[in-house]
């Protein structure tokens, strides 16, 4: 009995032993052994591996591609424009060995040196490539992140720039660019379209010139299309080739002007004949001299203060005569019986 228990028991620890040796790597993981801190150069696949007790030390790494965004990063760009730029990195582990020793946490250290040469390659570049031409752009920072991460055992599967922030003057600065470019571009386009047009429009004039009819129809074909708007009124245009064609229709007879009888002009008359017709007139009669100086009055002969009428001799307004009536018309007296039936 006493040796049955015995096997029992090395059984026992061989197989408590075995457990302890036991790991499982999944599919998407890779195993670096560690023998007594020295690492083994085989790599453990997926699967179930056996290990000694003890003495190894089984350290898994994940080989998925790592999706690690870029913080934004604050700049200048080379045409002097302060912008804040963020990207993301697609990395892999492709060997598992240096990614385990020679960098302590690989993640991180992709993290900063994705930052440092994503601010690099802001300061290279100027604001139109960050906006329209990042393709090259992403390949220099991959090339950037290639150089140190290439001793880790990294490999960089894709870097992309996401976004471009811009501040809100250089925003509205670039809005009034894009609106003048626009405007640029319609006059340019506007400017063409007359000179085609005017090319074609001298070539019609070459074959209506050929053909005056083709004018007289082009202008009734105007007139239809007006009329067909429903306008209450019709502004017709009249051409003098038209008046030109209506007088080359005209008969002879009807361009005759109607005889309009003229009256005689009268003889021309000498100056002595015109003097003699006109009436005599009579001279004015002759007017005595003006009186001298001596014969004005004195100032002795003024009347005096005194002398002048008083108040009470000024004559009444009954006194005053009535005045007659205008043009023609007779005395008060005869004016009388008119006011009283007025």
């Amino acid at each position: 009995m006493l040796v049955v228990d015995v096997v029992l028991g090395v059984l026992g620890a061989g197989a408590l032993w075995l457990a302890t040796g036991v790991r499982i790597v999944q599919q998407f993981e890779r195993g670096v052994v560690f023998r007594f801190g020295k690492v083994h150069s085989s790599i453990r696949g997926p699967g179930l591996t056996l290990l000694i007790p003890v003495a190894d030390r089984l350290r898994k790494v994940n080989v998925q591609i790592i999706t690690m965004p870029v913080p934004a990063q604050e700049g200048i760009t080379r045409d002097n424009v302060t912008v804040r730029v963020d990207a993301v990195v697609y990395f892999r582990v492709h060997d598992p060995v240096l990614a385990s020793v020679n960098v302590q946490n690989y993640t991180f250290a992709m993290s900063q040196v994705a930052q440092t040469s994503l601010r690099s390659i802001i300061g290279k570049s100027e604001l139109d490539d960050l906006l329209t031409n990042r393709e090259p752009l992403n390949q220099g920072l991959e090339l950037m992140l290639e150089s140190p991460s290439t001793g880790w055992g990294i490999l960089i599967d894709r870097v992309e720039i996401k976004d471009v922030a811009l501040p809100e003057s250089m925003k509205r600065s670039m809005s009034r660019q894009a609106e003048a470019e626009r405007e640029r571009r319609a006059r340019i386009i506007t400017a063409d379209g007359e000179f085609q047009a005017s090319q074609k429009l001298s070539e019609a004039a070459m074959i209506m010139s050929e053909t005056p009819a083709a004018l007289q129809l082009r202008l009734l074909q105007t007139v239809v299309e007006v009329a067909a708007e429903k306008n209450s009124t019709l502004v017709l245009p009249f051409p003098v080739e038209l008046l030109r064609f209506l007088d080359g229709a005209t008969p002879e007879r009807s361009k005759s002007p109607t005889s309009v009888p003229r009256r005689p002009m009268p003889e021309p008359v000498s100056l002595d004949e015109a003097l003699a017709a006109l009436p005599d007139i009579e001279p004015l009669p002759e007017t005595g001299g003006l009186p001298g100086i001596g014969d004005a009055p004195g100032i002795g002969d003024a009347p005096g203060i005194g002398d002048a009428p008083g108040i009470g001799d000024v004559p009444g307004i009954d006194d005053v005569p009535r005045l007659r009536g205008i043009d023609g018309v007779g005395p008060d007296e005869e004016q009388g019986p008119e006011r009283e039936q007025g």
